[in-house]
């Protein structure tokens, strides 16, 4: 699903404070993987996310989304690219509080297709239902509870059917219960969807039920196990 060879990334490019935060990362993701990013305050993740999520290229290097090179790529194709093949799940949700739990669910494919249709609109339904929340499709976010709302935004996250699923500390801002419930829904939809799922966390305890473990330090891939 993801390769990437080499990749750098600086900031301040040709200035005094010019720094460079990845130095030279190769990984994989895999199809089916249920992987972990871990490492401390600092070490690079929130700007590898970003690589890995198309949301910024990198420096050096190379980075394969589906075997498709994406450095090079101007700003249009990589927002189609990540429309199609990458979920987001984040800490807060992002749900869009005017809109009720089922248009929430349908953004991705609005954004990418228009109108959606009756094939959607289906799909939109049985993710809700999946995630526990169909007799909640037509509320708002504000009617629903923290943990409805972040199941809601992993049906928006799925609703394409993405092969890559990033997730940053989709459980942090959630009680113990509500954290286990939402982590038990990446698992059953890694496990019947095959989307690889990158999760990354400061919770050792959830790196550990993950089945790989990828540790970042200093801009560097420390460990992969």
């Amino acid at each position: 699903v993801l390769r990437l060879d080499g990749v750098r990334k600086s900031y301040n490019i040709g200035q005094p404070n010019e720094v460079e935060v990845l130095h030279g990362i190769d990984m994989r993701v895999e199809h089916a993987d249920f992987a972990a990013l871990v490492g401390p305050s600092g070490s690079g993740k929130s700007t590898l996310l970003n690589q890995i999520g198309l949301l910024d290229s990198p420096t050096a290097g190379e980075l394969y989304l589906l075997g498709k090179p994406t450095r090079e790529m101007d700003d249009e194709a990589r927002t189609a690219l990540r429309g199609r093949h990458i979920g987001f799940v984040f800490q807060f949700h992002h749900l869009i509080g005017a809109f009720s739990a089922l248009e929430n669910v349908l953004m991705p494919h609005m954004v990418a297709h228009g109108k959606p249709d009756r094939e959607a609109l289906d799909r939109a339904r049985n993710l809700l239902a999946d995630v526990g929340l169909e007799k909640f499709a037509d509320r708002k976010p504000g009617e629903l509870s923290g943990g409805q709302q972040q199941r809601v935004a992993i049906a928006r996250a799925l609703v394409t059917r993405p092969a890559l699923l990033l997730a940053d500390e989709p459980t942090g801002n959630l009680d113990t219960k509500t954290a286990a419930d939402v982590f038990k829904l990446l698992r059953r939809f890694n496990a019947e969807f095959g989307c690889a799922v990158l999760l990354v966390t400061h919770d050792p305890r959830l790196a550990e039920t993950c089945d790989r473990t990828i540790t970042l330090v200093d801009g560097r891939i420390d460990s992969d196990q």
